[in-house]
Protein backbone atom coordinates (compact mmCIF):
# COMPACT_ATOMS: atom_id res chain seq x y z
CA UNK A 1 0.00 0.00 0.00
CA UNK A 2 2.95 2.16 0.82
CA UNK A 3 5.56 0.64 -1.36
CA UNK A 4 5.84 3.79 -3.70
CA UNK A 5 5.76 6.47 -0.74
CA UNK A 6 8.45 3.94 0.99
CA UNK A 7 10.77 3.83 -2.79
CA UNK A 8 10.68 7.04 -2.77
CA UNK A 9 11.72 7.83 1.10
CA UNK A 10 14.90 5.46 0.18
CA UNK A 11 16.04 7.53 -3.16
CA UNK A 12 15.46 11.06 -1.25
CA UNK A 13 18.10 9.41 1.53
CA UNK A 14 20.77 8.03 -1.00
CA UNK A 15 20.83 11.38 -2.30
CA UNK A 16 21.11 12.45 1.04
CA UNK A 17 24.55 10.55 0.91
CA UNK A 18 25.42 11.62 -2.65
CA UNK A 19 25.22 14.87 -1.57
CA UNK A 20 27.57 14.24 1.51
CA UNK A 21 30.28 12.44 -0.49
CA UNK A 22 29.80 15.11 -3.45
CA UNK A 23 30.22 18.34 -1.11
CA UNK A 24 33.80 16.85 0.42
CA UNK A 25 35.55 15.68 -2.68
CA UNK A 26 34.52 12.10 -2.42
CA UNK A 27 35.07 10.98 0.83
CA UNK A 28 32.77 12.34 3.33
CA UNK A 29 32.65 11.67 7.67
CA UNK A 30 29.89 9.96 9.44
CA UNK A 31 30.01 10.95 12.61
CA UNK A 32 29.07 8.54 15.34
CA UNK A 33 29.40 8.03 18.93
CA UNK A 34 28.50 10.66 21.05
CA UNK A 35 27.50 13.25 18.05
CA UNK A 36 25.47 10.55 16.82
CA UNK A 37 23.48 10.18 20.79
CA UNK A 38 23.57 13.50 21.46
CA UNK A 39 21.72 15.91 20.19
CA UNK A 40 23.66 19.00 21.57
CA UNK A 41 26.63 17.11 19.88
CA UNK A 42 25.08 15.76 16.87
CA UNK A 43 24.25 20.07 15.81
CA UNK A 44 27.74 20.69 16.86
CA UNK A 45 28.78 18.05 14.41
CA UNK A 46 27.16 19.03 11.75
CA UNK A 47 27.29 22.97 12.33
CA UNK A 48 31.18 21.88 11.79
CA UNK A 49 30.43 20.42 8.32
CA UNK A 50 29.37 16.40 8.73
CA UNK A 51 26.26 15.67 6.54
CA UNK A 52 26.18 12.13 8.05
CA UNK A 53 25.40 11.10 11.80
CA UNK A 54 24.74 7.67 13.57
CA UNK A 55 22.82 6.93 16.79
CA UNK A 56 23.71 3.41 17.55
CA UNK A 57 22.62 1.61 20.79
CA UNK A 58 26.09 0.07 22.06
CA UNK A 59 26.92 4.22 22.14
CA UNK A 60 24.02 4.84 24.10
CA UNK A 61 24.39 2.20 26.52
CA UNK A 62 27.76 3.92 27.36
CA UNK A 63 26.51 7.39 27.20
CA UNK A 64 23.61 5.99 29.70
CA UNK A 65 26.20 4.20 31.82
CA UNK A 66 24.18 1.30 31.64
CA UNK A 67 24.57 -1.19 34.23
CA UNK A 68 28.14 0.81 34.84
CA UNK A 69 29.76 0.46 31.79
CA UNK A 70 33.02 2.83 30.88
CA UNK A 71 34.61 1.85 28.00
CA UNK A 72 32.17 0.61 24.30
CA UNK A 73 34.00 -2.15 24.45
CA UNK A 74 31.82 -3.41 27.54
CA UNK A 75 29.17 -1.55 26.03
CA UNK A 76 29.29 -4.06 23.07
CA UNK A 77 28.10 -6.85 25.55
CA UNK A 78 25.29 -5.00 26.89
CA UNK A 79 24.10 -3.60 23.81
CA UNK A 80 21.21 -5.47 23.26
CA UNK A 81 19.38 -4.53 26.19
CA UNK A 82 19.08 -1.33 25.57
CA UNK A 83 15.06 -0.66 24.16
CA UNK A 84 13.83 0.03 20.93
CA UNK A 85 11.73 2.80 21.96
CA UNK A 86 15.10 4.63 23.33
CA UNK A 87 16.91 4.48 20.02
CA UNK A 88 13.41 5.88 18.56
CA UNK A 89 13.40 8.77 20.81
CA UNK A 90 17.58 9.81 20.33
CA UNK A 91 17.08 9.48 16.21
CA UNK A 92 13.68 11.35 17.01
CA UNK A 93 15.97 14.11 18.96
CA UNK A 94 18.76 14.38 16.35
CA UNK A 95 16.05 14.80 13.71
CA UNK A 96 14.66 17.76 15.21
CA UNK A 97 17.95 19.72 15.76
CA UNK A 98 19.88 18.59 12.82
CA UNK A 99 16.88 19.92 10.09
CA UNK A 100 16.21 17.46 7.39
CA UNK A 101 18.59 17.37 5.10
CA UNK A 102 21.06 15.37 7.67
CA UNK A 103 21.61 11.93 6.48
CA UNK A 104 21.10 9.45 9.73
CA UNK A 105 21.28 5.83 10.35
CA UNK A 106 20.90 3.64 13.19
CA UNK A 107 21.80 1.09 14.94
CA UNK A 108 19.38 -0.72 17.20
CA UNK A 109 18.92 -4.01 18.59
CA UNK A 110 18.56 -6.58 16.56
CA UNK A 111 20.52 -4.82 13.42
CA UNK A 112 23.95 -6.09 15.13
CA UNK A 113 25.03 -9.83 15.60
CA UNK A 114 23.44 -9.61 19.30
CA UNK A 115 24.62 -11.45 22.49
CA UNK A 116 20.99 -13.13 22.76
CA UNK A 117 18.72 -13.29 19.95
CA UNK A 118 16.68 -10.16 19.55
CA UNK A 119 14.58 -9.62 16.45
CA UNK A 120 14.64 -6.96 13.83
CA UNK A 121 10.69 -6.38 13.37
CA UNK A 122 8.87 -4.77 10.50
CA UNK A 123 7.10 -2.24 13.71
CA UNK A 124 10.60 -1.64 14.54
CA UNK A 125 11.73 -0.15 11.26
CA UNK A 126 8.10 1.21 10.72
CA UNK A 127 9.12 3.33 14.12
CA UNK A 128 12.50 4.39 13.32
CA UNK A 129 11.37 5.88 10.09
CA UNK A 130 8.49 7.63 11.44
CA UNK A 131 11.08 9.10 13.97
CA UNK A 132 13.01 10.44 11.10
CA UNK A 133 15.94 7.74 10.45
CA UNK A 134 16.95 7.47 6.69
CA UNK A 135 18.77 4.08 7.28
CA UNK A 136 19.92 1.32 9.44
CA UNK A 137 23.19 0.90 10.37
CA UNK A 138 23.84 -3.01 10.35
CA UNK A 139 26.57 -5.98 11.53
CA UNK A 140 24.96 -8.66 10.88
CA UNK A 141 27.53 -11.49 10.03
CA UNK A 142 25.66 -13.97 7.89
CA UNK A 143 24.38 -13.31 4.47
CA UNK A 144 21.08 -14.44 5.46
CA UNK A 145 20.48 -12.59 8.40
CA UNK A 146 21.38 -9.35 6.57
CA UNK A 147 19.29 -10.24 3.78
CA UNK A 148 16.58 -10.39 6.13
CA UNK A 149 17.11 -6.88 7.76
CA UNK A 150 17.67 -5.71 4.34
CA UNK A 151 13.98 -6.66 3.32
CA UNK A 152 12.15 -5.17 6.41
CA UNK A 153 14.33 -2.36 6.47
CA UNK A 154 13.71 -1.31 2.57
CA UNK A 155 9.73 -1.68 3.05
CA UNK A 156 9.54 0.92 5.20
CA UNK A 157 12.07 3.33 3.43
CA UNK A 158 15.59 2.27 5.29
CA UNK A 159 18.63 2.04 3.41
CA UNK A 160 21.20 0.05 4.91
CA UNK A 161 25.30 0.00 5.58
CA UNK A 162 26.42 -3.03 5.97
CA UNK A 163 30.04 -4.29 6.79
CA UNK A 164 32.48 -6.89 5.87
CA UNK A 165 34.62 -8.09 9.09
CA UNK A 166 37.95 -9.98 9.96
CA UNK A 167 37.22 -13.79 11.24
CA UNK A 168 39.77 -12.25 14.00
CA UNK A 169 38.58 -9.01 15.47
CA UNK A 170 37.77 -8.24 18.65
CA UNK A 171 33.67 -7.91 17.99
CA UNK A 172 32.28 -9.32 14.95
CA UNK A 173 31.04 -6.25 13.16
CA UNK A 174 29.94 -8.04 9.58
CA UNK A 175 30.11 -10.57 7.71
CA UNK A 176 33.83 -12.45 8.26
CA UNK A 177 36.12 -12.53 5.07
CA UNK A 178 40.05 -12.80 5.74
CA UNK A 179 41.40 -12.73 2.23
CA UNK A 180 41.21 -10.05 -0.10
CA UNK A 181 39.69 -12.47 -2.47
CA UNK A 182 36.79 -13.46 0.45
CA UNK A 183 36.36 -9.44 0.80
CA UNK A 184 35.52 -9.06 -2.68
CA UNK A 185 33.35 -11.96 -2.62
CA UNK A 186 31.61 -11.24 0.32
CA UNK A 187 31.16 -7.52 -0.85
CA UNK A 188 29.50 -8.73 -4.08
CA UNK A 189 26.67 -11.03 -1.99
CA UNK A 190 25.82 -7.82 -0.03
CA UNK A 191 25.21 -5.84 -3.36
CA UNK A 192 23.26 -8.52 -4.43
CA UNK A 193 20.81 -9.26 -1.80
CA UNK A 194 20.21 -5.03 -1.65
CA UNK A 195 22.56 -3.72 0.78
CA UNK A 196 23.09 0.47 -0.11
CA UNK A 197 26.15 1.05 1.57
CA UNK A 198 28.90 -1.47 1.94
CA UNK A 199 31.89 -0.86 4.37
CA UNK A 200 34.92 -2.63 5.87
CA UNK A 201 35.37 -2.93 9.20
CA UNK A 202 39.81 -1.70 8.93
CA UNK A 203 40.19 -3.66 12.77
CA UNK A 204 42.61 -0.68 13.07
CA UNK A 205 41.08 0.05 16.72
CA UNK A 206 42.42 -3.68 17.54
CA UNK A 207 45.86 -3.88 15.49
CA UNK A 208 47.03 -0.32 16.16
CA UNK A 209 48.27 1.49 13.03
CA UNK A 210 51.01 4.25 12.59
CA UNK A 211 50.50 7.67 12.12
CA UNK A 212 49.21 8.74 8.74
CA UNK A 213 49.15 5.40 7.43
CA UNK A 214 46.83 1.92 6.79
CA UNK A 215 48.40 -1.36 7.50
CA UNK A 216 49.08 -3.36 4.15
CA UNK A 217 46.96 -5.99 5.36
CA UNK A 218 43.88 -3.45 5.64
CA UNK A 219 44.62 -1.30 2.87
CA UNK A 220 44.60 -5.00 0.48
CA UNK A 221 41.07 -5.72 1.87
CA UNK A 222 40.18 -1.78 1.40
CA UNK A 223 41.23 -2.12 -2.59
CA UNK A 224 39.68 -5.76 -3.12
CA UNK A 225 36.31 -4.10 -1.25
CA UNK A 226 36.53 -1.08 -3.78
CA UNK A 227 37.15 -2.83 -7.00
CA UNK A 228 34.00 -5.30 -6.18
CA UNK A 229 31.35 -3.27 -5.37
CA UNK A 230 29.03 -0.29 -7.07
CA UNK A 231 27.24 1.34 -4.26
CA UNK A 232 29.00 3.78 -1.71
CA UNK A 233 31.54 2.34 0.19
CA UNK A 234 33.04 3.28 3.94
CA UNK A 235 35.23 2.35 6.28
CA UNK A 236 35.35 2.12 9.96
CA UNK A 237 37.39 1.28 12.82
CA UNK A 238 40.10 3.41 14.46
CA UNK A 239 40.18 6.35 12.19
CA UNK A 240 41.54 9.77 13.74
CA UNK A 241 42.92 12.54 13.16
CA UNK A 242 46.47 11.18 12.80
CA UNK A 243 45.51 8.75 10.43
CA UNK A 244 42.28 9.81 8.16
CA UNK A 245 44.44 11.42 5.79
CA UNK A 246 45.62 8.06 4.57
CA UNK A 247 42.27 7.23 3.30
CA UNK A 248 41.73 10.27 1.21
CA UNK A 249 42.16 9.68 -2.63
CA UNK A 250 41.84 5.61 -2.05
CA UNK A 251 38.35 5.99 -3.47
CA UNK A 252 36.27 5.39 -0.14
CA UNK A 253 33.39 7.44 0.15
CA UNK A 254 32.54 7.44 3.62
CA UNK A 255 35.11 7.16 7.00
CA UNK A 256 32.79 6.43 10.20
CA UNK A 257 34.51 8.18 13.01
CA UNK A 258 33.31 7.67 16.43
CA UNK A 259 36.38 6.75 19.39
CA UNK A 260 38.51 9.73 18.35
CA UNK A 261 35.31 12.30 18.59
CA UNK A 262 34.36 10.64 21.71
CA UNK A 263 38.28 11.00 23.08
CA UNK A 264 38.52 14.81 21.84
CA UNK A 265 35.46 15.76 23.53
CA UNK A 266 36.30 13.94 26.76
CA UNK A 267 39.64 16.10 26.88
CA UNK A 268 37.37 19.17 25.91
CA UNK A 269 35.45 18.77 29.29
CA UNK A 270 37.77 18.18 31.28
CA UNK A 271 39.79 21.30 30.47
CA UNK A 272 36.89 23.04 30.41
CA UNK A 273 36.32 21.96 34.22
CA UNK A 274 40.09 22.10 35.09
CA UNK A 275 39.86 25.89 33.92
CA UNK A 276 37.04 26.05 37.22
CA UNK A 277 38.50 23.42 39.88
CA UNK A 278 42.54 24.70 39.33
CA UNK A 279 42.54 28.89 40.06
Amino acid sequence: MISGDMNRKRFFGMEKVKSAIAAHNGTTILSTGISGDDARMALAAVEAGARMLEPNHPALALARGHKGVKTMHDAEALRHEIHMDEMVKVVSGVRNVVGPDIFITVGVPGSFTEVLPTPFTEEDAFRLSRAGADGIHTHKSTIEDLADVVSVAHKYGLLIDAYVAHPSDRHLFGIPAETPEEVAEVARQMEAVGVDLIGLMTGMSYEGVAAGEIAPVVKARLEALLSAVTVPTLAEGGINASNYKAFIGTGVNILVVGTAIDDMARQAVKEAVNIFTHR
